[in-house]
């Protein structure tokens, strides 16, 4: 698949990877994030641990790894125009370590060109709080992605909630994935 969800791997060594937006949570490149329910329509998807991702309702559940969640919109060639998915806590990823951690994890999957754009601790989430991670990469195959990438420490444990999309669609889609970050619980 060309995402991956949260860390299955064995812990992996810090990638020393530039980033343009990096702080906390007041303000910053994730000053959109306002937690709040989802609009009245989309589903919820649960996975075992209770988390539930938020997804609108033209947005398809997709087959992904077991206990995850993933729901996904593609066009009329299969191409992914918009991914979501939630995955427990299953590594040594952490809020502390989040914003090498997953750059990192995504090289470990096979990815390259990872570029980290944004990073940010002390996130407020409606069940919790987390660190987020904006990047980019192309996965094996050379396509393009940007993610948004947060572990979210909550009522149910700690999951982490990915939405990609690639560049060239991201300016329409990026609102949507923002708006199931917003509505994440764990």
């Amino acid at each position: 698949m060309w995402l991956r969800a949260a860390s299955r791997a064995a812990p992996v060594a810090a990638l020393a990877i530039g980033c343009v937006a990096c702080g906390s949570a007041s303000g910053g490149p994730f000053a959109w994030l306002d937690p709040q329910p989802p609009p009245s329509g989309w589903q919820a998807a649960r996975i075992p641990s209770g988390a539930e991702l938020p997804h609108p309702s033209q947005w398809r559940i997709v087959h992904g790894d077991r206990g995850t969640a993933t729901a996904a919109l593609t066009d009329a060639h299969g191409r992914y125009l918009g991914y979501l998915n939630v995955t427990p806590q299953q590594g040594d990823e952490t809020l502390a370590n989040w914003s090498s951690f997953r750059p990192a994890h995504n090289v470990e999957e096979g990815d390259h060109g990872v570029k980290r754009l944004a990073a940010a601790t002390g996130l407020p989430f409606r069940t919790g709080h987390g660190s987020c991670v904006k990047d980019s990469y192309l996965t094996e195959s050379n396509a393009s992605y940007i993610e948004i990438a947060c572990i979210v420490a909550g009522h149910t444990g700690s999951s982490v909630i990915v939405g990609a999309a690639p560049p060239d669609v991201w300016a329409r889609y990026s609102g949507v994935i923002e708006r199931a970050i917003e509505g994440f619980t764990t």
